[in-house]
């Protein structure tokens, strides 16, 4: 018997052996065909952009081109799911927002079709603050006079947002708790609409993300009274931070990241957060999202990002934004 298992044993370690041996050629060759980023929105759109320009810089940076893929649906849930179910090779990718990788698990509750453990964390690629807005009809000229008013009137005001669990939507949530404001939401299935309608003046308030409320804000057609980042935007910089107008404590930024399948290969992983952190500080990268408000990503002491910090990172925000939809009642019916 003793002969017997040593044989196991032995015959065991060759299989090891073996299969160590067949991985390691696709993992040192990788990778071996295009990469598919799978953008979970549709196309056009600050999500949509990022994702196209992460996509030039990686191309370029790993030997083979990567292509883009829109999979618009359910709050960004759709294209999520089909990257978490797909073959954990390091040749399918998310770009993942903010939505996807941290807001949606809080207002989805147990309607969410895939878990945190099922995408693996690669890096962080940028954040966008947003910023909170009024029609040029609200005689609100900052957030002290917009918290007064909505106490002021019955019922409060309206705001708009991208839509239910969008960043705009909890980052008003969140303002609603720490200043006292009353506020009702209305969502719209994007920014475009919102904003068209916060400049008709049939909702008064809106949050929106920076990139896509920039050139109205530029032109007048919109007035900016805060943001959301930490410090001021390089954008606008003659707009307060929530913080400096008296919101103490306030910051919360959109942002989008790369994630991978969670059974995809370690050493995958690790390259792959080398590389999404040398594209997001690439100047041809910067030179694109910098004029619309974006940031580095500012998860390491050096300012950049790797697989071990974003997976923190995230972590960080589901708690964050957990908090916030149970206080506020958001969520996805």
């Amino acid at each position: 018997m003793a002969i017997l298992s040593r044989r196991r044993t032995a015959l065991g370690a060759v299989a090891i052996l073996a299969a160590s041996l067949r991985l390691a050629p696709a993992q040192d060759g990788w990778p071996s065909r295009p990469i598919r980023l799978v953008i979970p929105f549709t196309p056009a759109g600050t999500t949509d952009l990022v994702g196209r320009l992460a996509a030039e810089r990686l191309s370029a940076r790993l030997g083979q081109q990567v292509v883009v893929e829109n999979r618009p649906g359910a709050g960004g849930n759709v294209g999520a799911e089909s990257v978490a179910r797909a073959e954990a090779d390091g040749h399918t990718l998310l770009l993942t927002t903010i939505g996807t990788g941290a807001i949606n698990f809080a207002v989805y509750g147990d309607k969410m079709p895939y878990k945190p453990a099922d995408l693996a964390a690669v890096g962080l690629l940028v954040k966008v603050p947003n910023v909170l807005m009024v029609s040029n009809d609200l005689p609100a000229r900052n957030v002290a006079e917009l918290v007064a008013l909505t106490k002021s009137r019955p019922g409060g005001l309206n705001y708009g947002s991208a839509g239910i669990g969008s960043s705009p939507h909890v980052c008003t949530e969140l303002f609603n708790i720490l200043s006292g404001a009353r506020m009702t939401h209305v969502p719209y299935r994007g920014s475009a609409p919102m904003l068209t309608e916060l400049m008709a003046g049939r909702v008064e308030v809106g949050m929106d993300y920076i990139p896509s409320s920039l050139a109205f804000i530029k032109e007048g057609k919109l007035r900016a009274i805060a943001t959301t980042g930490a410090v001021r935007s390089a954008v606008l910089p003659e707009v307060p931070t929530l913080d400096e107008a008296g919101i103490k404590g306030f910051e919360a930024t959109a942002w989008f990241g790369i994630l991978a399948p969670a059974a995809t290969p370690r050493t995958i992983v690790e390259r792959l957060g080398r590389e999404t952190d040398a594209a997001a500080r690439d100047p041809a990268f910067r030179s694109r999202i910098e004029p619309l408000g974006g940031d580095l990503p500012g998860l390491t002491p050096n300012g950049g990002t790797t697989p071990a910090a974003f997976d923190a990172f995230l972590a960080a925000e589901r708690r964050k934004w957990l908090e916030v939809a149970q206080r506020s009642g958001a969520k996805v019916e």
